[in-house]
């Protein structure tokens, strides 16, 4: 037994591990009803986050490219409308071309008859929204800063042990604490897992033109460079900054990296062909590794892994928020409906459900966007010329080319 005399020793229906973007998420999914949630995290900051109309003047060098299968989902939770007050940037186009040839993919809000393909919204304003949502609601308790250290299944529920001496018990754990999950390992999940051989390097440009809210991705023989559009506020006329997500080989990550800002401008200049002018200035810069991982089972006993905590994919399609999301929604659904049944929280019929509903669907977007990373890493001559045939072809079959967008939006989810 964890939980000894002396400590906390309270109860709950779930513990939410990580109150990152998914964790908050499904926090706000069972805002509000009978259950009693403790939501855990080791940031203390979250509390003290400022209200979501004081606007940074700076971008978050961390941004996510929401679907509109997310942003349907965050319309649902009433906290789109927070969002939108304080700063995002839908997009309208988007241009995909080989940097090694004349191959091409255009895709268009408009050919789908949608407002827009997807919006960019900064991952802090994002979280703000998400937790101004849930203070002051009834049933969720925020453990910040804890970390949990230790767990015991026991035939009723699950223990926890943080670092501070702190234990409480729930019914259900669901791990959303990316893709390091410290749940994940003390729970004994199984996980698959390699190295991309790619770092990611982000931060915010100053560009000469405007992006007219297109994004661009060029792939480039080191790795695929993103530009995604942001704007200062709904009235930006200038439409002159965006989020850059260059996914380079380590050597090239390093080289990039060790370059003053005018010298990595220049870089990014020529790498983006100058598609939007010269780059006039950039933020700070900030580089980490890429893995996948992918955990072999979503559900253990009394514990279920979503988001990273489950899987975590390459982010040129900026797919991996959007699948932690439909993850959210999948698990809080399933949840419920057993409820509504007369089914225990825990009852593994229905945190099957949730892991048939979303395994098969996250492993075939993982499985794309590897095939997809090494399509465009070969550069032997047959294979480009037959890579740039194909995105030539994609680009003129109008349904083909929709299938994948509409995937990427999350509309066939």
């Amino acid at each position: 037994m964890l939980c000894m005399k002396g400590l906390l020793n309270k109860d709950y229906d779930i513990a939410i591990v990580g109150a990152g973007m998914v964790g908050l998420t499904i926090a706000n999914l069972f805002r509000n009803t009978s259950l009693h949630i403790a939501l855990i995290d080791r940031n203390e900051s979250l509390l003290t986050l400022p209200a979501i109309k004081e606007k940074s003047p700076r971008f978050d060098p961390r941004v996510s490219a929401l679907s509109m299968a997310s942003r349907n989902i965050l319309e649902e939770l009433g906290v789109w409308s927070n969002i939108m007050d304080e700063r995002l940037c839908g997009y309208l186009n988007m241009r995909v071309w080989d940097a090694d040839g004349t191959g091409e993919i255009n895709f268009s809000a408009s050919d789908l008859n949608q407002v827009e393909l997807g919006t960019i919204v900064e991952n802090s304003v994002l979280i703000k929204a998400l937790t101004n949502a849930l203070i002051g609601g009834s049933n969720i308790d925020f453990l910040f800063p804890h970390s949990v250290v230790e767990l015991i299944e026991t035939n009723d529920n699950v223990e926890l042990k943080m670092a501070t001496d702190i234990c409480i018990k729930a019914k259900l754990v669901i791990a959303a604490d990316g893709s390091n999950s410290k749940i994940r390992e003390l729970a004994g999940f199984s996980v698959k897992e390699w190295d991309y051989d790619h770092h990611a390097i982000v931060t915010t440009v100053e560009t000469r033109e405007a992006h007219q809210k297109i994004a661009l991705q060029r792939f480039i023989e080191t790795g695929p460079l993103a530009f995604l559009p942001l704007l200062t506020d709904a009235e930006d006329k200038e439409q002159n900054y965006c989020s850059i997500v260059w996914s380079v080989i380590p050597e090239r990550a390093e080289e990039l990296m060790e370059l003053d800002d005018k010298e990595f401008c220049e870089e990014l200049n020529s790498s983006i062909e100058f598609s939007r002018g010269n780059i006039q200035d950039c933020e700070k810069r900030y580089c980490f590794p890429l893995k996948q991982r992918h955990a072999l089972e979503y559900v253990k006993g009394k514990i279920v892994l979503a988001g990273d905590a489950a899987h975590s994919i390459h982010p040129l399609a900026g797919q991996g928020v959007n699948l932690g999301l439909l993850d959210a929604r999948a698990l809080a659904s399933e949840i419920n409906l057993g409820l509504g049944a007369g089914r225990k929280i825990s009852d593994p019929i229905v945190l099957n459900r949730y892991q048939r509903k979303r395994k098969g669907h996250n492993l075939s977007m993982m499985w794309l966007m590897e095939g997809f990373k090494h399509l465009f890493a070969e550069q032997s001559l047959p294979v480009r010329w037959l890579r740039n045939i194909g995105m030539n072809g994609v680009d003129n079959f109008p349904i083909a080319k929709n299938y994948l967008a509409r995937r990427a939006m999350g509309l066939d989810a």
